[in-house]
């Protein structure tokens, strides 16, 4: 179904506030960093000059010139806004708009050739909200990005660590691997020259790091990804950077918590540890953006792909019985999914009124095998996911692990 006029707005209107997102990177977190000197002078002039001895303003100063290196980054990520076909409106500052207090927040995320093809959805980086009417020619009052937008900004920087960083190699092929393992051995018996011929599918693909690797070992594979902020981002990555370690930027200077010294905050990272236009010579590699049930929940995805690889993603799920329905239903006869995450229901007690059911494991794989899949190889990796190296506190998934063929 092609989309409506109303659709094609909305998306428009998501993909500005992305956009305003990276463009306000610099003054909200340099806001944010000056609020710790301000709070400095708050104190003692005995307990300030203490601090200055420990050269903690000295650390500030710094933490703005990583802070100046990121925003000239993520400029660069957000400079071609129109990749997802249409143009980004200047914006109008709204009479007396003040940018929001900064706000404490935790996320769960510690807490050859190729192509992007995108269509159009709603993107789960919003909920519905109109900034002012966009059409007649009357242009938009600027979007103030929330705490929230730049929280999602924040994990993207980490999430490039995990999926393009020498640094994040140890976390990302503690997952990645066993599940590019678990390919090659359910396809043992087709030779790699062959491989180009097997469709594979990585729904919920974020930065594109598996989904690459899988079109480098010369499988012909399709990426999946709903979030606008993972879009351009891969965009850029996979389109746009052409030598190793072409970009460095600073991920953990946004908090100073369970930091054992100042080198685990101001850690450079340089990226891409490989070359993304590296990919055999024929490779088939594509992106798809949207919604994963709006694409793959049509008719014509019915038997269309031998392999599925799901990594931290059946968890988005709000109906998960359609998920895997869906996964069932668009695999060819025989066909393989390869699974491995945890269990963290993104819309469990959401504001937004959105449906979310919320099994188990031993219900899930019940569910599973009642749908048509017969499950193997189970086994349970620890692994942690963006997580600082350096820091004080980590976060361990217990991420269950499985191999499951079509059955019937």
């Amino acid at each position: 179904m092609d989309p409506s006029m109303e659709d094609i707005e909305e998306e428009q209107r998501v993909f500005a506030k992305v956009i305003s997102a990276f463009k306000n990177y610099q003054q909200y977190t340099l806001s944010a960093n000056n609020r710790r000197r301000k709070d400095v002078y708050t104190l003692p002039k005995a307990d300030q000059e203490l601090l200055e001895n420990l050269g903690y303003k000295q650390k500030l100063d710094v933490v703005d010139e990583a802070i100046i290196v990121n925003s000239d980054f993520l400029a660069e990520i957000a400079n071609d806004p129109q990749i997802f076909g249409h143009d980004v409106e200047d914006e109008e500052d709204e009479p007396g708009a003040e940018r929001p207090a900064v706000t404490h927040s935790h996320s769960h995320d510690q807490g050859s050739s190729h192509s992007h093809s995108h269509s159009h959805s709603h993107s789960g980086d919003h909920h519905r909200q109109h900034n002012g009417n966009s059409r007649g020619g009357k242009r938009s009052k600027r979007y103030i990005p929330t705490e929230s937008d730049m929280d999602k900004l924040r994990s993207t920087l980490k999430q490039l660590v995990r999926d393009w960083s020498e640094e994040g190699k140890l976390e990302r092929e503690a997952c990645y691997k066993p599940m590019k393992d678990a390919l090659v051995q359910h396809f043992a018996n087709v030779p790699y020259e062959e491989r180009r011929k097997l469709k594979v599918l990585v729904p919920g693909s974020g930065l594109g790091r598996l989904s690459w690797d899988i079109a480098y070992m010369g499988f012909g594979c399709q990426a999946n990804e709903f979030s606008h902020y993972m879009l351009l981002t891969s965009y850029f990555i996979l389109n746009k950077t052409t030598q190793v370690k072409q970009h460095t930027f600073y991920p953990y200077v946004h908090s100073f918590s369970n930091a054992p010294n100042k080198q685990s905050i101001l850690q450079a990272i340089s990226i891409p540890d490989v070359n993304p236009s590296d990919l055999p010579p024929g490779s088939d590699f594509s992106l798809v953006a949207g919604d994963f049930e709006d694409i793959f929940g049509n008719p014509d995805q019915e038997g269309a792909w031998e392999a599925i690889l799901t990594c931290f993603f059946i968890d988005t799920a709000k109906n998960i019985v359609n998920y895997l329905r869906i996964l069932h239903r668009i695999l060819a006869p025989g066909g393989v999914w390869i699974n491995l995450g945890p269990l963290l229901w993104h819309w469990e007690n959401n504001n937004t009124s959105d449906p979310s059911v919320e099994l188990d494991m031993e219900e899930l794989k019940t569910l599973a095998r009642t749908i048509g899949f017969e499950i193997s190889n189970e086994t349970t990796i620890d692994t942690t996911y963006t997580n600082n190296s350096k820091s004080m506190l980590g976060y361990v998934y217990h991420a269950a692990f499985w191999t499951a063929t079509k059955i019937k």
